[in-house]
């Protein structure tokens, strides 16, 4: 049987985008040529697709890596780059993308064959053609392509079934979906016989639904006891539970106590306990289980909760549970996404183009937006560096530094660059 993989963590980085070129016109008796330098072409985004195909991440135990290609640099003639192709990266349906790092959920693939994109490959930088003026006909510089980072994200696969069979290890729930669905569990007489989700459909009447078997859960699994803190996160997407509990106490526990035991779980995992639920009194056919199953329904009494008491062994009174689930089902509201968060980090415009710090009497001028045009600068050439000192005025530089207390001949820092402040 191939390896189960619910959760991995892979790395990603979008196409950087590519460089503006810097180029004259040449051409035979044409003495001055202007400038004719094209732009940067886009870089490669980073798109997330759900496809049937496959159904755990095992793949990406192999392949952790993911890189878009990056936008080629401009040329003379006013050509422009050739964009970077997407990386395309396939993942079952139900996988969710967080950003490692912040644990915000970016991405949710919930239906087959969905697409999104992640992040959008760097802007290619404009050729010195854009940079021509009247008075500055010979621009020396272009701007270069946007850059982008490589980002470290976790994948979580939820399993996409409408109703989750939960309980401790070893009470019958894998023989359950057995006799409901055409699926073949493993089943033995052990604890944790079952390592991954099982998935089957029940059909009822005109109506079908997909079952799934989530391993058992032990006391402590929300905090990492045994081996239920792995799968939990396979009843989120479940519209209501099948609560199993051994009636008979075969293993020596006592049925309610399990009961309360998964239900403690629950909550304390999420808002799973306030999930439809019905309750399963498994192994009827067992010595003493008649006592305990009418122990079970005072319990549950007025909670909401109906009890059905049944047998995998002998595969007895399911009917009556797969009509009262059915019913249930068609009054729990439809399954949904869950909400993306943006990833704002990313967003060239977020944020606040540029920052000033002070240390020893030194600004210090960082920001996106200054990393961007220290780049565009060619320090060697008046009219680049004229060009640098108008976008300083226009981004607001100047003022702000002026602002935070800066005169005449203090130092200023941008990026690797130490300059005196001019009004």
């Amino acid at each position: 049987m191939a390896l189960f993989v619910d959760i991995v963590t892979i790395t990603v980085k979008a196409g950087d985008g590519g460089n503006g070129c810097v180029s004259f016109h040449r051409e035979k008796f044409v003495q001055a040529g202007g400038p004719d330098g094209g732009d940067g072409g886009r870089g490669g985004d980073v798109i997330f697709e759900a496809t049937e195909r496959m159904h755990t991440l095992m793949d990406f135990r192999y392949k952790r890596k993911f890189t878009a290609e990056n936008g080629a640099d401009g040329m003379a003639n006013r050509r422009s780059g050739k964009s970077g192709e997407p990386v395309v990266i396939e993942v079952p349906p139900g996988t969710v993308v967080r950003e490692k790092a912040t644990g915000k959920l970016l991405l949710d693939l919930y239906a087959p064959g969905e697409r999104k994109v992640l992040v959008k490959g760097g802007k290619g930088g404009f050729g010195n053609q854009h940079f021509a003026t009247p008075t500055r006909q010979a621009p020396q510089f272009a701007r270069p392509g946007e850059k982008r980072e490589v980002i470290e994200l976790q994948l979580e696969l939820k399993s996409i079934a409408d109703v989750g069979l939960v309980g401790f290890p070893n009470v019958g729930k894998s023989t359950i979906l057995s006799v409901v669905t055409a699926a073949r569990p493993k089943i033995a007489n052990y604890h944790f016989t079952t390592l991954q989700p099982n998935l089957g459909i029940v059909k009822q009447g005109d109506d079908s639904f997909v079952l799934a078997d989530i391993p058992g859960l032990v006391e402590g699994a929300a905090e990492g006891v045994g081996l239920g803190h792995a799968f939990l996160r396979h009843v989120e997407r479940t519209r209501m539970l099948l609560h199993v509990v051994d009636i008979s106490g075969s293993e020596g526990r006592d049925p309610l106590e399990d009961f309360d035991a998964i239900m403690k779980e629950l909550e304390a995992y999420g808002d799973l306990a306030k999930r439809p639920m019905i309750a399963v009194a498994n192994k009827m056919d067992l010595p003493g289980a008649q006592e305990n199953l009418e122990r079970l329904k005072v319990k549950l009494e007025g909670t909401g909760i109906p009890v059905y008491a049944v047998s995998a062994a002998t595969r007895d009174n399911f009917n009556p549970l797969m009509y009262a689930t059915t019913e249930m089902l068609s009054q729990c509201p439809p399954a949904e996404p869950f909400t993306e968060e943006e990833l704002f980090e990313l967003d060239p415009n977020a944020g606040e183009p540029f920052t000033i710090d002070t240390q020893g009497g030194i600004y210090f001028v960082s920001g996106r937006e200054m990393d961007r045009l220290i780049e565009s600068v060619n320090f060697d050439n008046e009219e680049s560096l004229n060009w640098f000192h108008r976008s300083l005025r226009r981004l607001g530089v100047i003022d702000a530094l002026r602002e935070h207390g800066a005169h005449e001949g203090d130092s200023v820092v941008i990026g690797e660059m130490e300059f005196d402040f001019v009004e």
